[in-house]
């Protein structure tokens, strides 16, 4: 990976974790990159979805930029609209580094079920068994629980004293082993395996679980599990606030000022394993083919994973959405892809593919959008749903 730039100072105006604000976009240069002599013949069908590309990059409350990675076989589209850097005019390319929010939560969920097809963890293991230094409250909950996302565990990214810190200082240095500790004090939120309930907390809690069952770091696992067996070149998980050149800027756009650079705001080790990983729009698609393909692991894990309930990833993707263990199924108008979603302060992110891993879709966008702007959301939404349909050689 290549270092960061020189630190610039830290944006202080409107900063807010998991909810920045987002409001006017800004109409840019587009273009649609047709990277494989096969996709000529969908040439109607990309005029259409770059249109609606550049009408959300033209929204009010609209990113500045939007790349969309499409895989089918070896036909690869990129379709990208308006610009990855305002200051430029840059615009976003498919090897420019970018935060993956909490689609990181799928490389957490990775790591332990590559762990469990190893016979190393189990999904019914407690917080009890492998961790036992947290409360004793927690301790029933177990990875599968954890996974998706029926532990009841409380979420430490919404505790007052945690948002104190990041209010005072984003660049702070957590360590991120001890994020639980924010909450540790309270109990559970509901009886594990009861209900549904999307937490950060879970995730930094299946990352301690791989590190205790195996007495290795986290990261060291990422590399080896996940990293090396996908080849991806350029992905990390940093533990600072710099980014990796070259990167998409993210922004926080809220008019009548001008978009406002967030892409540097924010220490990434207060998000760790929860959402804190770095990557590429090609190196997630190559994942999201990879792990939603079922590669990593035996089809006893993949049937495993692959047992839904009812639940939203964050933000809601296309369709109708079910939780799975650290996947999410989306159903369509025109079929089934499995992936996750995220949302930063500067990103949104939305990565799926087919359950045979032959088709893949990357959506990644330079602001926050999420359920504090329902009309975005909606409008987000039904683009990625018609992105998906294309990708699924389904125009309706």
């Amino acid at each position: 990976m290549r270092p960061g730039t020189t630190p610039r100072p830290a944006p202080r105006r409107r900063l807010r974790l998991r909810r920045t604000c987002v409001a006017a976009g800004l109409v840019a240069a587009s273009c649609l990159t047709t990277l494989h002599p096969a996709a000529a013949a969908s040439a109607g069908g990309d005029r259409d979805l770059q249109r609606q590309l550049d009408q959300l990059v033209a929204t009010p409350g609209g990113p500045p930029g939007a790349i969309v990675v499409l895989r089918d076989g070896h036909d690869r589209r990129v379709v990208r609209s308006g610009v990855g850097d305002v200051a430029t005019g840059r615009s976003m390319r498919s090897d420019d580094h970018m935060r993956i929010a909490s689609v990181a939560k799928a490389f957490s969920g990775a790591v332990a079920l590559s762990l469990v097809d190893r016979h190393v963890l189990g999904l019914d293991d407690t917080l009890r068994k492998r961790l036992p230094q947290l409360p004793r409250a927690w301790g029933a909950v177990t990875l599968r629980e954890l996974l998706n996302h029926t532990s009841g565990l409380p979420d430490y990214s919404a505790d007052p004293d945690f948002l104190a810190i990041v209010t005072a200082d984003p660049h702070h240095h957590f360590d991120s082993r001890r994020l639980l500790d924010f909450v540790a004090d309270q109990p559970l939120n509901f009886r594990p395996g009861s209900r549904y309930q999307y937490s950060n907390s879970d995730n930094i809690a299946v990352a301690l679980m791989a590190e205790a069952a195996t007495r290795r770091t986290y990261e060291s696992l990422l590399s080896e599990l996940v990293y090396r067996p996908l080849a991806l070149h350029d992905t990390s998980l940093p533990q600072d606030w710099r980014m990796p050149q070259p990167y998409i800027h993210g922004y926080d756009v809220v008019p009548p000022a001008p978009p406002e650079d967030i892409s540097e705001a924010l220490s990434a080790s207060g998000v760790w394993a929860s959402g804190g990983i770095v990557s590429t729009p090609n190196d997630l698609n190559r994942f999201v083919r990879g792990y939603a393909g079922g590669a990593l692991y035996g089809p006893r894990v993949v049937r495993a994973q692959r047992t839904w309930i009812d639940g939203d990833s964050g933000p809601a993707g296309p369709g109708r959405n079910q939780a799975g263990l650290a996947l999410f199924r989306y159903t369509t108008r025109c079929g089934v892809v499995l992936g996750h979603t995220g949302n930063f302060p500067g990103y949104t992110q939305f990565a799926a593919a087919t359950p045979d891993g032959s088709r893949s879709i990357t959506f990644s966008i330079n602001t926050q959008i999420n359920e504090s702007k329902p009309e975005l959301l909606s409008r987000l939404r039904t683009v990625e749903e018609n992105f998906v349909c294309s990708l699924l050689r389904h125009d309706g």
